[in-house]
């Protein structure tokens, strides 16, 4: 599964996937009481975070517009622990509820110290001509306005703790994809808000990372696989874009998302130095793997 990282360190742009994370010395990572907000963490890609982080011992408050899946996500995870999670249900369209979501967990806990913003979908593949202007409209207020306004409410109270924010934006962002026009202008537009949040968010010792997923088998994936008048081709397809000949999991997202905020907090330990040293010196491999791998083209990179 290959992942672009786009870190809050101006001089390190680092390319990679969690294997390479894995072989440049990246501990297990622990996230132990430490406060994370997770949108869109009842299934896929958010699911996936929500398993990493409370396994690290995070208090993981997430949410999803659907009730059910949260609550049942949540009582088995908090089955298992360390850490805990708590469903909130939430519709990221209605500023309001980001709103009410930030300001319960910081009730509940006193404080904030990461913001997944996760929640997004990807419409059905179709030219321009068949979306509407009001499709846009609604996708930018699912997918981009609704990271701005959690990044806006959440900021205030990350500053305090010295904080970080991961974005989940997707590779097809940057190379583009067939008859997913609205869609990838979101993505294009969530790494673009990540860069200037990291400009403006650095002095407070706020980072603000972007991931950007290739292809990743989640429910939206099998969904356009049901879908497909081909569904064998269609996953085959999904999976033969990938340099591995698989697509990622969501547990491999989460932990990659986990090093990013547990570095993150080590930003302050003179032990993390060695760590993006060794990153940095195997970004001209990386860089070459990435350019293979940009050949992707899936219904629902990042979701």
């Amino acid at each position: 599964m290959l992942l672009t990282v786009l870190s809050t360190d101006l001089d390190s742009f680092v390319w990679g996937n969690s294997e390479e994370l894995r072989r440049a010395g990246a501990p297990d990572m622990s996230y132990a009481n430490k406060v994370v907000i997770i949108t869109g963490g009842s299934r896929g890609i958010g699911e996936g975070c929500v398993r990493t982080f409370v396994a690290a011992g995070a208090k993981v408050v997430f949410c999803a517009k659907g009730e059910r899946t949260g609550v049942a996500l949540a009582a088995e995870v908090n089955e298992s622990g360390p850490g805990e999670a708590r469903f909130i249900r939430c519709d990221v369209s209605q500023v309001e509820e980001i709103q009410k979501l930030i300001e319960t967990t910081v009730s509940r806990y006193g404080r904030l110290d990461c913001l997944v913003n996760n929640a997004g979908w990807h419409p059905p593949l179709q030219p321009i001509d068949d979306f509407s202007i009001q499709d846009f409209r609604d996708l930018l207020e699912l997918n981009l306005v609704s990271i701005f306004a959690a990044c806006k409410f959440a900021l205030p109270h990350l500053r305090q703790t010295r904080g970080n924010i991961i974005n989940m934006s997707s590779l097809v962002g940057s190379i583009g994809q067939l008859h997913a026009s609205t869609y990838v202008a979101t993505k294009g537009a969530i790494t673009a808000l990540t860069k200037a949040l990291a400009i403006d968010e650095a002095r407070h010792g706020v980072r603000v990372n972007s991931v950007s997923p290739g292809n990743v088998y989640t429910p939206l994936w099998q969904e356009a696989i049901d879908a497909a008048p081909d569904p064998d081709q269609c996953r085959a397809q999904g999976e033969a874009a990938q340099l591995l000949s698989r697509m990622g999991t969501i547990d491999e997202v989460g932990k990659l998302c986990l090093f990013i905020a547990a570095e993150a907090d080590r930003r302050r330990s003179p032990h993390l130095g060695w760590r993006r040293a060794r990153l940095w010196r195997q970004r001209p491999q990386l860089e070459r793997t990435w350019q293979v791998g940009s050949r992707i083209s899936s219904p629902g990179a990042g979701h």
